[in-house]
């Protein structure tokens, strides 16, 4: 490591020594007056656009739960630190073509968004005699801008690809309208709750994370369900406007 590198690293887990106990405080607050138990939620700390010191930092500050947002970046941190050093998140959107890719570098792929995704990379875990676990994208906003499955068809468009073999689901996400006020991101995520329980009392083979919730909403999110937010901003300062969108902030 140069001295550039190290300095960088040193800076971020300066910062994060600060803002880890923070957003760990905001989150067990936001469960206690869920009245839910206190080991509800997980914490994925996003490094999107951010370089591989963050990620160091954040893995010397306790984080083993990491996003990223795209293919690339993913490739190049687990190519430096290794498949085994953290619980990769695949939380952006995801290309068929990538699929390959990402069912080799995420532990868990938050952003399967339609049929032909799921089945694609059903098909290739299956081939490969293994299983690829997944998130169910649902798009609870109907913002045209945001992939997913849609909203009032999410139920009888999930209960099929549950039963792909290759395929283990567990759960779903969504994302809100960023900067939204209170009662439509309520609406959001609670209709990512209600799409939840409806698969599930029809039995379908859907596990219980609800992957919802950022560094602006978390607290909504928490309240209305939520089992995993995805925290980036909070943790290690703002991106490049290039980067700003996507399934982390």
């Amino acid at each position: 490591m140069s001295t550039n590198d190290a300095t960088m690293t040193t800076t971020y887990s300066a910062r994060l020594a600060e803002a880890l106990p923070r957003v760990r405080d905001r989150i067990a607050d936001a469960v206690h007056a869920a009245g839910r138990d206190g080991g509800a939620v997980r914490l994925v700390a996003v490094t999107k656009a951010h370089p591989l010191e963050a990620v160091e930092a954040a893995l010397g500050a306790g984080l083993s739960d990491l996003g990223e947002n795209r293919i690339e970046e993913l490739e190049g941190k687990v190519g430096a630190l290794g498949r085994g050093a953290a619980t990769w998140h695949m939380i952006g959107h995801l290309q068929s073509r990538k699929a390959r890719q990402a069912l080799e570098l995420a532990d868990l792929i938050h952003s399967v968004d339609s049929a032909k995704l799921a089945t694609r990379l059903a098909r290739m875990a299956e081939e490969d005699g293994r299983v690829v676990h997944v998130l169910a994208q649902v798009n609870t906003s109907g913002e045209a801008a945001k992939s997913g499955f849609e909203l009032a068809r999410a139920v009888d468009d999930l209960l099929p690809l549950a039963e792909l073999p290759g395929l283990e689901i567990d759960g779903l996400m969504t994302m809100a309208p960023f900067g939204a006020e209170e009662l439509i991101l309520t609406r959001a995520f609670g209709g990512l709750r209600e799409v939840h329980e409806r698969l599930r009392a029809q039995g379908a083979r859907i596990g219980q994370e609800l992957s919802m919730g950022m560094t602006n909403d978390l607290e909504i999110a928490i309240r209305e369900g939520s089992t995993m937010v995805r925290i980036g901003t909070a943790l290690f300062g703002p991106r490049a406007q290039k980067a700003f969108s996507g399934a982390g902030q």
